[in-house]
């Protein structure tokens, strides 16, 4: 037999990952850092063998089975073995409590997304479920609803693999998902004053969680949608009023059984008043997207670990591939954006935390607010891109789905996907900037390269690119459609610059270590600018202008 090439082998996520060592070293207190590492070990340990079940085995999807042996409904769904270990992964390493927990003091969230980074592909995105039951705790204890507080958030927070609870979000019907205006879903009391829900849910991914949060119509109350948090199950685990029309059938992270469902009396509880619905979603959007955000740099991780791995497995023309000029360029310039991905993610998961205890600075509220979408929108192409090049790299092996490598590519694309395209996004970084300006950045930044020599190259490009960005805003303000047609590239653009500027920010924390500084000199070298030029408006509608027939 002839020559077999090696296929990649997955290094250790914790104690290979150089920016994740970075990060323990200069966020957290040595306390803090001996208190989480035998968790983010064992997540890493848990990682590696994930892998390694999956060179062997092939990842399955969920079934569901609508009726049972004797005709009843039964709507029973099969996870894979993966999903039915995510319970005690879940309380064990502390993934979802850890954040919520006040002993830890300001760097919980920052502590609890380390956790999430590490676990999240090995998980099979059981982190959606995480996420949005994380978003529904937030939710509940911003609504100030006792009762509920109590009911709920000792099941979604427990450390307890049989007592854990998780949410869902039942919040997109068939009128579409970011606008909910036209939710049909109604909500009516009964006999006893209980409040159920009646209507169809076109999306509720993890529909094997104990409860949800959901949107609907009060018939006796305002025109306007409120939020309710139902239960799924009655008392005998039997679905509480809720029917599986069928999964759907994903592009990626098939493994979340993601539901049509119909709802006939399921029992709920309002978070507050019966109005303001979208408002009251407001506070979990901060968490779900910052999920959203950590898990894409995970994703973005393992594509680098596996393409950095093979690149020195593989020779080609006489010379191992990370030997050659070309792919090493490549390889950088992948590591070079993850990196600024890394950095601005964690930055939000940072700040997220310190808001949450009323331990931020003055300006951060204001600066999470804008970070918080630029970090979604932004890691989530960063890692689209990433993961389509990592299959490059492998050339024609990345296109065969028994080495694993396609699904990494399907899997990312929910990223720019999940709570608010890219559009919806930057069009939310427009309402943010018209209330704040930029001013909340640049304090930020100013703070980020308070140990930055100002002569510096990588200050003056952040510094211009900064002016050149507030020149566009304030001049399409008097031109709301024109600066709408830019907005993605005012985001991107946006992104990039926060990006830089913690990069420059790490290298200055570790002068000796010339991985941070090459990470920051090989980003600002791909520029930060994304302004999009709108002067060609009348064009760009032209090009999506019905065609004329030539007859």
């Amino acid at each position: 037999m002839g020559f077999l090439q090696d296929g990649p082998q997955l290094p250790h996520p914790l104690r290979a990952d150089r920016l994740l060592q970075h990060l323990l070293s200069h966020a957290l207190s040595a306390e803090r850092r001996a208190a989480a590492l035998p968790d983010l070990e064992a997540l890493g340990d848990y990682a590696l063998m994930a892998w390694k079940r999956h060179l062997h085995t092939p990842r399955e999807t969920p079934v569901h089975t609508p009726w049972g042996a004797w005709g009843q409904r039964v709507d029973r769904v099969r996870l894979t073995e993966t999903w039915y270990e995510g319970n005690a992964m879940t309380t064990r390493h502390g993934v979802l409590a850890t954040g919520h927990d006040t002993d830890i003091g300001s760097t919980a969230r920052l502590e609890q997304f380390m956790r999430v980074y590490l676990y999240h592909v090995a998980s099979e995105f059981f982190t959606c479920p995480l996420a949005m039951t994380d978003g529904a705790v937030t939710a509940i204890k911003a609504s100030g609803n006792r009762e509920l507080i109590e009911r709920a958030l000792p099941r979604f927070l427990s450390r307890d693999a049989d007592a854990l609870w998780l949410s869902g979000q039942w919040m997109t019907e068939t009128a579409g998902g970011s606008d909910v205006s036209h939710t049909e879903t109604r909500a009516e009391r009964d006999a006893s004053g209980q409040w159920r829900l009646y209507g169809r849910k076109w999306f509720t991914s993890a529909i094997i969680g104990e409860a949800a949060l959901a949107l609907a119509r009060p018939v006796d109350g305002a025109d306007d949608l409120a939020l309710f948090y139902v239960e799924t199950r009655d008392a005998d685990g039997a679905w509480n009023g809720v029917t599986i029309d069928r999964l759907k059938d994903k592009l990626g992270n098939r493994e979340v059984p993601t539901a049509e469902i119909h709802l006939d009396g399921v029992p709920a509880w309002p978070l507050g008043e019966l109005s303001h619905g979208v408002r009251q979603i407001s506070p979990m959007l901060n968490v779900t997207r910052t999920w959203n955000a950590i898990c894409a740099v995970a994703s973005s991780a393992r594509c680098l670990a596996l393409a950095t791995d093979y690149a020195r497995r593989r020779k080609v023309f006489g010379r191992a591939l990370i030997e050659q000029p070309l792919h090493v360029r490549t390889l950088a310039d992948m590591q070079a954006e993850h990196a600024g991905a890394f950095a601005l993610a964690f930055q939000v998961a940072g700040m997220l935390g310190r808001v949450e205890r009323g331990e931020a600075a003055d300006a951060e509220p204001a600066l999470l607010r804008l970070l918080t979408p630029l970090a979604k929108l932004w890691t989530a192409k960063v890692s689209v891109s990433i993961a389509s090049e990592t299959l490059e790299c492998f050339g024609g092996n990345g296109y065969i789905e028994d080495t694993g490598l396609p699904q990494l590519l399907r899997d990312a694309q929910v990223y720019p996907i999940w709570e608010g395209t890219t559009n919806v996004l930057s069009l939310d970084v427009l309402r943010v900037l018209a209330r704040t300006g930029l001013q909340p950045l640049r304090t930020g930044i100013d703070a980020w390269l308070a140990d930055v020599p100002a002569h510096a190259p990588a200050v003056g490009v952040i510094e211009h690119a900064l002016d050149a960005t507030q020149a566009i805003v304030e001049a399409g303000a008097a031109e709301p459609d024109r600066l709408a047609c830019g907005a993605r590239g005012i985001a991107l653009t946006l992104a990039r610059i926060a990006a830089a500027a913690l990069l420059a920010r790490n290298a200055a924390r570790a002068p000796d270590d010339g991985f941070m500084q090459a990470a920051l000199d090989v980003f600002v070298d791909h520029g930060l600018l994304r302004l999009d030029d709108t002067g060609h408006m009348e064009a760009m509608q032209q090009l999506v202008a019905p065609a004329r027939s030539a007859s």
